[in-house]
């Protein structure tokens, strides 16, 4: 996400208007869910996806006459069983897009778009806001932890506070009002930066966590070796406490190079309220660990907390393939503690 914002500001920065598009309520089987977003500049260059197919063929068509009428609207549109089994699809649904025009000779919405992406990379619990009146945008605005509530007055912060969920939250009526969750505060911390740390960081990165790497050799921990990481840590594995804390919203990822390094990170973080700790290994390696594990001390609850062999079962070999089997447990872990 904060790549598109970034484009979108560089645009403006540069002259060029770009058209937002925002899926802000779906129903069905329509292809993405409120938050989907895709960006259309002048040049006719699209990034982000609402959808793909129709969908997204019909919201750049919209995007484009914007950049002559200069306005920003809302659209909802039907997609029939006949037009959706025309691209591959089983039912129809409905999809609600907002279009919003960004002038680049409007300083505020440089200034949102500026304040929203240094929002993106931050650790901050932050969430976006719209108002919209009359089909139009009346305001965006920002809501985070640290700084409370910056270009809306739309609402009063009481009035806004039910709405600030871990999931979008669609008000219809007049005014429109949309809230949607763009930062939830964690880290990933993945201990060890071999061929699978190195395949994780970037895959994680791409689905909206933050990833901090953690390695105890110098010419691995280099911050260009991991350029997708927030932050990359030098440090000692017996040590971890040192260098970092673990709170009950971040994940652990242990795959460190041997078998004596990952039992003394996990005998440190398994002691920590981390929402998610995993540990890549087989079944016979997790079964010594486990039983070294409580010997040391950590209680039976404790180990069971432990995802390893870690990943989804998907018969991964390469050290890509394990990086998406992994991710992919992760993002389950993290939609259920969302729900």
């Amino acid at each position: 996400m904060i790549r598109l914002f970034e484009a979108m500001l560089g645009a403006l920065r540069g002259g060029r208007d770009a058209v937002l598009c925002t899926i802000l309520a779906s129903s069905g089987s329509s292809p993405r869910g409120a938050g989907s977003r895709m960006a259309v500049f002048e040049t006719g260059e699209t990034m982000g996806t609402v959808g793909g197919g129709a969908v997204e063929l019909e919201a750049v068509r919209q995007a484009r006459t914007l950049f002559v009428s200069r306005q920003s609207v809302v659209r909802g549109f039907e997609l029939a069983r006949s037009e959706v089994e025309d691209i591959g699809m089983v039912c129809g649904g409905s999809v609600t897009i907002y279009y919003q025009f960004f002038d680049h000779a409007d300083t505020r919405s440089c200034e949102v778009l500026s304040r929203l992406v240094e929002v993106l990379g931050g650790q901050t619990n932050a969430w976006l806001l719209y108002a919209i009146a009359q089909g139009a945008l009346s305001q965006m605005g920002l809501y985070d932890e640290e700084r409370g509530m910056q270009f809306f007055d739309a609402l009063t912060e009481e009035a806004l506070r039910p709405m600030l969920s871990t999931r979008a939250v669609y008000e219809s009526g007049e005014p429109i009002y949309y809230v949607e969750p763009i930062v939830r505060r964690g880290c990933v911390y993945i201990f060890g930066g071999g061929h699978v740390g190195e395949a994780l960081c970037p895959v994680l990165s791409k689905v909206d966590f933050s990833v901090t790497m953690f390695d105890n050799r110098q010419r691995v921990a280099q911050p260009e070796v991991f350029p997708q990481a927030q932050q990359v840590v030098l440090g000692d594995y017996t040590r971890i406490g040192d260098f970092l804390t673990l709170t009950q919203d971040d994940y652990a990822v242990v795959m460190t190079p041997g078998h004596q390094s990952d039992f003394e990170v996990l005998e440190q973080v398994l002691r920590t309220p981390a929402t998610y700790i995993g540990c890549i290994g087989s079944s016979r390696k997790v079964a010594a660990v486990k039983a070294r594990l409580m010997a040391a001390g950590i209680s039976e609850a404790d180990t069971a907390r432990l995802h390893s062999p870690i990943g989804l079962s998907i018969g991964a070999q390469t050290p890509d393939e394990i990086a998406i089997s992994i991710a992919a447990e992760m993002i389950a872990h993290r939609a259920r503690r969302r729900a």
